[in-house]
């Protein structure tokens, strides 16, 4: 996209907005898909938790991506987009086993990360097969928020309690169909995919109906021009060759499967602002935006470094900014960055928006949530409206009888 594009959209919907690229998308879902053609069968499932707005969705789905869902509500709004139901799979984490039951009901993929739900799930329901999450024990991630595969992880099941999960198979006689496992976000160093695919092929081996291993995801993107990223390529050559090394062992294609969300979505999204104020203090100029952590927390939550543009300036000279909100706290998005000089009233752009920023809103400070819009060949679509005043009290129940002067009578003479 241009920059001219991005204006054009901004002045078309207002701001705050965010645009998503549908040819950005495309390409990286080829882009991941090319690097592990060496396996026989793969399956992508789209995180839906990066970006769950269900024209994403359909997207997905029209490339022939599965679907990964931690919420029966996104395994329903999978189903709504057009998913088939064994193109899902339900990964939660700490919910009722009622709710890992009205998925199962739905017919989508049931995977489990806890030896007490496994236990209550395979003494009901023997004949629905599970996959099983495991925890290898592996710390890795950008941020300790997103490390989830670390002995001290709330995620998935300690290799070392392989004795316990088998015992309980066993006894159920529940059939496990897939083992998977998800170390972190942000996984740089592939090494980390490698050693811990050892443990999952040997954790892989006490089960004899496997159909599927399943290596989450974590890949990293790059955030600015020149950044590190996640060799997805040379992980796709080394993953595959030790992949069907293990198949031949096992004496079945399995399929291999990984579950990306910020791999897919992140570069395809801009979130655009509105610059209200230019503010010199002694010491920092601060360039305060129509926005908050209301609308893109990870800055302040994973202390993640968007790259942020000046699109209405491109070619002015550089200065130094500080970049806050409006919310009524400390909410900085960027702190004395480098950015072409900045003009009340400027358009800034915060790069690869698309993977947790929009599905991490929120009203606070009873802020109103920005549209949604994708550009595709060629054309801004809306995909979602901005909110509204009605939007933002539309579940409140309004109890304004109980503070009428006649009530307030009634109470204080009770208290009488």
């Amino acid at each position: 996209m241009q920059a001219s594009d991005l204006l054009k959209i901004a002045k078309t919907y207002g701001d705050p907005v965010y645009v998503y690229d549908s040819e950005k998308i495309v390409s990286q879902y080829q882009r991941l898909t090319n690097a592990f053609k060496g396996v026989k069968k793969l399956k992508l499932n789209y995180a839906a938790k990066a970006l769950s707005n269900i024209s994403i969705l359909r997207l997905m789905n029209s490339l022939g991506s599965g679907l990964d869902t931690v919420s029966i509500q996104e395994v329903e709004l999978g189903l709504l987009a057009g998913f088939k139901p064994e193109s899902i799979i339900y990964t939660p984490n700490g919910v009722s086993l009622e709710e890992i039951e009205k998925a199962a009901a739905l017919g989508v993929r049931i995977n489990i990360d806890n030896l007490s739900v496994l236990e209550q799930f395979g003494s009901k329901h023997p004949n629905i097969p599970v996959c099983i999450r495991i925890n290898p024990h592996v710390m890795a991630g950008g941020n300790s928020n997103i490390s989830v595969g670390h002995i001290d992880s709330k995620f998935g099941i300690s290799i070392h309690q392989i004795p316990h999960l088998l015992r309980i198979v066993d006894l159920t006689k529940m059939n496990i169909n897939g083992i998977h496992m998800h170390t972190g976000s942000d996984i740089l160093d592939i090494d980390v995919f490698l050693y811990a695919s050892e443990i999952l092929f040997e954790t892989a081996k006490n089960f004899k109906n496997l159909d599927f291993i399943d290596f989450g995801s974590g890949f990293k993107v790059p955030y600015k021009t020149g950044d590190i990223e996640t060799n997805v390529e040379e992980l796709g050559q080394k993953l595959s060759a030790k992949f069907n090394d293990f198949c031949k062992e096992y004496g079945k294609e399995l399929t291999l499967a990984f579950e990306p969300g910020k791999f897919l979505v992140s570069e395809s999204g801009f979130f655009l602002a509105k610059v209200n104020v230019v503010k010199q203090t002694t010491s920092t100029v601060f360039a305060s935006i129509d926005s908050g952590f209301n609308h893109l927390i990870r800055p302040m939550l994973y202390g993640s470094s968007h790259e942020i543009l000046n699109i209405s300036n491109p070619e002015g000279r550089e200065r130094y900014y500080s970049v806050v909100g409006y919310i009524c706290e400390t909410d900085t998005f960027a702190s004395n960055r480098r950015i072409n000089e900045i003009s009340e009233g400027d358009i800034l752009c915060f790069r690869n928006a698309g993977a947790y920023c929009f599905t991490m809103a929120s009203n606070y400070n009873s802020r109103f949530r920005p549209p949604e819009v994708l550009w595709h060949n060629g054309e801004a679509i809306l995909i979602r409206e901005r909110e509204t005043f009605d939007d933002l009290i539309k579940n409140q129940i309004d109890v304004k009888n109980l503070f009428s002067k006649k009530e307030m009578k009634k109470e204080k003479a009770t208290a009488k």
